[in-house]
């Protein structure tokens, strides 16, 4: 049985608009918190923390409207996946806060499930779509 004949085509739509929505809330919330977020970054060892900070709003804010319209999704999920994946190696490393400890299973979640956008695409209800039909 074909599962498209199963599932909605909406599905994939609903799952790019969860995973994309807090990437863009994390990334306008960056926007006004330079001070602190390059903070974080020096305190994390890593180098040009306001080149960081860059990068941050250009993965979320733009990896998060990408995922949700559906453009050019295939590369911006693996974009998305090593950006979150290094976040959690750099700022969640710290095993014996069980807080740090969730955020790191968190983004590793994040990071299969954009892996998995990445591989199977963007389904039916999205612009990488419309294009193909063209």
């Amino acid at each position: 049985m074909k599962t498209d004949s199963i599932m909605p085509a909406y599905l994939p739509l609903v799952g790019r608009i969860l995973i994309g929505a807090p990437f863009l809330m994390s990334g306008l919330g960056k926007i006004a918190a330079y001070d602190r977020v390059v903070g974080m970054i020096t305190a994390a060892g890593l180098p040009l923390a306001s080149l960081g900070w860059v990068i941050a709003l250009i993965v979320e804010i733009g990896g998060g409207l990408f995922m949700i319209a559906g453009f050019r999704v295939r590369p911006i999920a693996f974009v998305m996946a090593a950006f979150t994946l290094a976040a959690a190696l750099f700022f969640h490393r710290n095993f014996a806060d069980p807080n740090q400890m969730i955020h790191f299973m968190e983004n590793v979640v994040m990071t299969g499930g954009l892996l998995y956008v990445g591989y199977f695409g963007a389904g039916p209800l999205s612009l990488d779509n419309l294009n193909r039909s063209k």
